[in-house]
């Protein structure tokens, strides 16, 4: 029986993940840096513990990771105080949904608390969450499952009890580790072989993955 569902936020409820792509190669280049897409796509939902050694792997030991990660967020922060960011397709229908059937919802997000309740309150979606769970209040984050137990203990109930929507294998993952039952709605990469394995279901848009819930309650 599914009693709660928990969502990442980037690139699944909000459409950033092409803006962190942008902006990490932009932040990278004035580094000095070639940080191509593939890169980036490589440490999405990555925390810091995880992405330090992985981009020091490709550019070396002496790539600053804080700095350019810095400026990163710096370009990124510029860009939407100006221009927004837009709501991935069929959020509020899937959260109204599970609103109205009573379902418990959480956020688990490997991006700070600080910009999460920010990004979330820009646009009217923080009041649906029960629950906020961030790459900064967890000791080990995706694609470890921590974050996902934490999210299923917030909400009081088991993992087996939750569904996980993310768009990232990194995302998938984690949630898949913690034992809940895992949606992809993919956004810059399509599941592989091996993230296939790990999926209950795979929708194009939020909205259509309210069929999952139908029945299931």
């Amino acid at each position: 029986m599914i009693k709660g569902a928990v969502f990442d936020m980037d690139g699944l409820m909000i459409d950033t993940e092409k803006l962190l792509v942008r902006f990490w190669r932009e932040a990278s280049a004035e580094h000095g840096y070639d940080m191509t897409v593939e890169h980036v796509l490589g440490i999405r939902s990555l925390s810091r513990k995880y992405a330090i050694p992985k981009l020091k792997g490709i550019f070396g030991e002496d790539f600053d990771f804080l700095s350019v990660r810095a400026r990163r967020i710096e370009l990124m922060n510029s860009y939407i105080d100006e221009h927004g960011f837009d709501v991935k397709k069929g959020l509020f229908e899937l959260l109204d949904y599970l609103k109205s059937h009573s379902y418990k919802i959480a956020v688990a997000t490997a991006t700070d608390l600080t910009r999460a309740t920010a990004y979330l309150n820009r646009i009217n979606a923080l009041e649906y969450f029960d629950a906020i769970v961030c790459g900064d209040m967890i000791k080990n984050g995706k694609p470890e499952p921590d974050i996902y137990l934490e999210a299923s203990k917030q909400l009081e109930l088991e993992p087996c009890e939750c569904v996980a929507f993310e768009d990232s294998p990194n995302g998938i993952k984690s949630a898949y580790t913690a034992g809940f039952q895992t949606i992809m709605i993919p956004d810059l990469t399509q599941p592989d072989d091996e993230v296939n394995g790990m999926l209950s279901a795979v929708y194009e848009s939020l909205d259509k993955a309210i069929d999952y819930f139908e029945g299931r309650a």
